[in-house]
């Protein structure tokens, strides 16, 4: 039985940039909340009978956009679970309001040389292949920070553990709770910085 009861209602969509850590947060949430999990990526592959860089290859970014659409559209329909979307996900103007509507969605946003480190290390994502790892970033940043701003809560994660996201994460949920139940209105924006540990600082 969950901890938290309150929290485990309604779908919670992570939605952030590559390398923000949304699956490997999303599966320590969903445990702690005592929900199921999906990762958006996992079932749009599912679906495809393909990786994602093999649907990158074959038919191109707006294929993998358009399945990912009709994936989560799917998701969203489903019981209350932990969802980790994929990084561009939010930006499409449908699949941002089915999240608005049918889920609570968070923003996990990290500093752009902490994921540029991250995401480095691996050679599987399609959207870096010969490029580098900063410049892609960048771009992403500005062309999808203003739809991730529209997230109903942000998460500062900063160079964390992952439980530590986590726990930022059910502060900011319970926050959001308690003002609705006092207020009757969702608080949307909320922003939950993450404690990093050092004395008196927060990660940015």
């Amino acid at each position: 039985m969950s901890a938290y009861p309150a929290l485990n209602q309604k779908t919670i969509a992570l939605v952030g940039l590559m390398g923000v850590g949304k699956s490997s947060v999303g599966r320590r949430l969903a445990t702690v909340l005592g929900m199921p999990f999906r990762d958006a990526d996992v079932e749009v592959e599912a679906a495809a009978g393909r990786t994602i860089p093999e649907i990158f290859e074959q038919f191109g970014e707006p294929a993998f956009r358009d399945g990912e659409r009709r994936v989560i559209a799917r998701l969203l329909d489903e019981p209350p679970h932990v969802l980790a979307t994929g990084g561009g996900a939010f930006v499409n103007d449908e699949t941002r309001r089915l999240i608005k509507e049918k889920a609570i969605s968070v923003w996990l946003k990290a500093d752009l040389d902490v994921l540029a480190r991250r995401v480095g290390r691996k050679d599987t994502r399609p959207l870096l292949t010969g490029r580098d790892p900063m410049e892609v970033l960048r771009q992403h940043a500005a062309d999808r920070y203003g739809a991730y701003g529209e997230a109903d809560i942000v998460v500062e994660t900063g160079d964390t553990p992952h439980h530590v996201a986590v726990d930022a994460i059910l502060r900011a949920l319970e926050a959001r709770a308690s003002e609705g139940r006092a207020t009757g209105k969702k608080a949307t924006g909320e922003e939950a910085p993450v404690d990093t540990g050092a004395a008196g600082e927060t990660a940015r």
